[in-house]
């Protein structure tokens, strides 16, 4: 069998593997959502422990079990205390106990960056589930189009930069992102975000008029870009450390940080927005 051929095959595996754990994963996931308590709080606590895990083994150190602790404990404030204040003054202590532990570390700061990233990532998008969008069924809804932002960035990039290349995004931290993926992805997530309130508007689920759906439009491309972002972060940091997945846990997909980056890192943008932003307007 020629290279070709070869690496076709290659690609068509890791295909079918994606398709596989997909398939698996978007049930549990829109199915705790409809749920509701406790399921979508354990599945989120479960996703924050295997990142945990992730960024306490990816990130090179002599002590990775006592990174993880701190990782987890400030991990389970942010799920289930409900105090702004507690949930924060506790990211700040288990910030400077991992300093202190790691301050010889090579990776010292990577390793602090690991109880933000992981408290307030994880933590908002139950946040969003619990205290943004509220009342159920509406924040199933609200946290699934949330959702399908993100993964209309990711299905739109990959569509539109793969067939029409063009200038790189950031090529020294992700050479196959190209400007015209993002652009393709920013324009997915707002006809996506048009197509799903229009599709819950017919059995009259949720009634929205045009101002609204506008609005969450122009949001749902707003959030396609910001994970965007999320998901270059995760490059740099893979990087930088010479890592190509954060770890193999999920079959053709990589790592849980592999999946989630773009999610964790729009999710606190959405909250401040609800929360604080919108008061600007």
């Amino acid at each position: 069998m020629g290279k070709p051929e070869a690496k076709n095959e290659k690609k068509l595996g890791s295909l079918a593997k994606r398709t596989a754990a997909a398939l698996v994963m978007l049930p549990i996931v829109i199915g705790s959502l409809w749920m509701g308590y406790p399921f979508v709080d354990v599945l989120t606590l479960i996703v924050g422990v295997l990142l945990a895990w992730e960024w306490s083994n990816m990130v090179p150190n002599r002590n990775a079990s006592t990174y993880m602790a701190a990782y987890i404990v400030s991990l389970a404030v942010a799920l289930l205390v409900y105090d702004m204040k507690a949930v924060c003054v506790t990211m700040a202590l288990a910030c400077f106990y991992v300093w202190a532990k790691a301050r010889r570390e090579q990776h010292c700061w990577l390793l602090v960056l690991g109880v933000p990233y992981i408290s307030v990532g994880v933590g908002a998008l139950l946040w969003l589930y619990r205290d943004v969008f509220i009342y159920h069924p509406y924040n199933f809804y609200m946290t699934l189009w949330f959702f399908i932002m993100v993964w209309a960035m990711d299905i739109g990039g990959y569509i539109v930069g793969s067939t029409l290349k063009g200038p790189k995004l950031a090529p020294k931290i992700s050479p196959n992102k190209t400007w015209a993926g993002l652009i393709g992805g920013v324009f997915f997530a707002v006809l996506a975000s048009l197509l799903y309130f229009y599709i819950l508007s017919l059995p009259g689920i949720m009634k929205v008029n045009a101002d609204v759906q506008t609005f969450f439009a122009v949001l749902g491309g707003a959030i396609a870009a910001f994970s965007q972002i999320g998901d270059l972060i995760e490059s740099a940091i893979k990087r930088r450390l010479g890592l190509k997945d954060a770890s193999n846990i999920i079959p053709g997909h990589g790592g849980v940080f592999d999946r989630v980056d773009g999610l964790i890192f729009a999710a606190p943008f959405v909250c401040w927005l609800f929360a604080y932003g919108l008061w600007l307007f």
